[in-house]
């Protein structure tokens, strides 16, 4: 016979409440990936939604590079709330629009110091290097503005 186990009665409550937990910052990372996603978008010269549903490489690249510092950015301010949830949803929040519009303001600013031509290059159908350094630039920015909110 299998005994039967032996649960802390608050565990399905705790359960729910994580459970909760991370439907909420799931949401609210979402919210700022999209948000995000736009921001580059409409900053950026050309249609990259449709640049990057077309595969040009330059565009996911970049795209994603941006995608995955949003991405440290909510990690880090979720991390940082120490398991309260009002407050890490409020930081995620706030420390992600922050981060979008410090990303596309030095992502402006990459493009001005280096003066290439980022249109040209996320429409470019060939891998650019120079793609890189922009996708560099976006996850450095991430981890920066990530270790900030620590």
């Amino acid at each position: 016979m299998i005994p039967p186990l032996a649960l802390d009665p608050g565990f399905g409550s705790a359960i729910g409440t994580g459970v909760g937990a991370i439907a909420l910052y799931a949401i609210v990372g979402l919210i700022l990936m999209v948000v995000g996603f736009y921001a580059i978008d409409w900053t950026t010269p050309g249609k990259l939604s449709a640049l990057v549903r077309g595969g040009a490489p330059n565009a996911v690249i970049v795209t994603s590079a941006g995608l995955v510092s949003m991405a440290l950015i909510v990690v880090v301010a979720i991390y940082s709330s120490a398991g309260k949830l009002a407050e890490g949803l409020l930081s995620a929040l706030i420390f992600g629009f922050v981060g979008i519009i410090v990303q596309v303001l030095a992502v402006r600013l990459l493009e001005w110091v280096t003066r290439l031509d980022i249109g040209s290059l996320i429409e470019s159908d060939r891998f650019a290097p120079a793609s890189v350094v922009v996708a560099s630039a976006h996850v450095a920015l991430g981890l920066v503005v990530a270790v900030a909110i620590s």
